[in-house]
């Protein structure tokens, strides 16, 4: 999902350790498949949904897929996101509107709880007042994001956006946004509580849990992603289903449509989406497709 970090990273792949730095011109596994079609290939690319300038650029393999595939899938179709539509939706389910407060939502002890980590973090949790709980957990990480220099104009996505719009590649989304919204507007009471209570008790790591992200991400560490970042949404069952493991079994059936096409396609999801035996890749394999990680050649 493009507008939330784990758990809170989870989406964006939060990790809490940091591997060894891969050598520049290394060879080294990416976060990016591929799967074998009658005619054609498709491209599986972890992203990571907002990123630092510095980050850039991407590993060249990347603009290798991107250079084959005459289609771009994402979450959304973000080239026909309308900033206004987004703001006037984002209002529409992520704010209260019959009188209560974030407070009344949260309860005493789990609001008491939150002002103290939001104090910790210097956000000021009175201007979520009128946020039900999931949307300032979502406004609480890209306030913490931004703060270290982390941008969704940086983005994997936004990024080879920009360069398809360019080219004049089709992009094509899996969702609509009132869809992405709504799985997390519709997540329990308890849910929606934990959600806020990770992203603020996560602030004080979030430097060094973001630059273990992406060193991970572009080494293409899957056992790593599988035995922490797994492990961590078990935590949290009901948000995994919902976000996670629902999402993954949908994605894979609009993608096997994809198989008897004649076009390339590079796919671009968050990278939780791919790891693990619910991840994409691995249901694609169980219903006999061919997948392959793949890999940057050693310069």
């Amino acid at each position: 999902m493009n507008t939330r970090i784990s758990v809170i990273a989870a989406l964006l792949t939060v990790l809490t350790w940091l591997p060894a730095a891969q050598a520049a011109g290394d060879g080294h596994l990416l976060s990016m498949w591929q799967v074998a079609g009658q005619h054609n290939r498709i491209y599986l690319l972890g992203s990571i949904h907002l990123l630092r300038e510095q980050d850039h650029p991407l590993p060249p393999a990347i603009y290798d897929a991107y250079a084959d595939a005459e289609k771009l899938i994402m979450e959304l179709d973000m080239d026909d996101v309308d900033p206004v539509e987004s703001q006037m939706l984002s209002n529409e389910l992520g704010l209260i509107k019959d009188g209560r407060s974030l407070r009344d939502l949260m309860g005493e002890a789990p609001y008491a709880q939150a002002a103290r980590l939001a104090e910790a973090v210097r956000i000021p949790l009175s201007l979520l007042d009128t946020s039900e709980p999931w949307f300032a957990a979502m406004n609480v990480e890209i306030m913490l994001l931004m703060r270290i220099g982390f941008n969704p104009v940086f983005g994997v996505e936004n990024h080879l956006m920009e360069r398809a719009k360019a080219d004049h590649k089709e992009i094509l989304g899996f969702e609509t946004m009132r869809q992405q919204l709504e799985f997390l507007d519709g997540l329990s009471p308890e849910a929606q509580r934990e959600m806020l209570l990770q992203a603020l008790s996560e602030g004080t790591e979030m430097q060094g849990m973001m630059d273990a992200m992406i060193e991970a991400w572009r080494n293409g560490d899957v056992q790593f992603l599988e035995d922490n970042l797994l492990a961590d949404m078990a935590n949290y069952p009901e948000l995994n289903q919902v976000v996670v493991v629902d999402r993954n079994l949908a994605w894979t059936r609009d993608i096997e449509a994809l198989l008897d096409d004649s076009d390339d396609y590079l796919i671009i999801v968050g990278t939780l989406h791919l790891v693990g035996a619910n991840g994409v890749p691995e249901l694609l394999k169980s219903r006999g497709h061919q997948v392959v990680q793949l890999s940057q050649p050693a310069d």
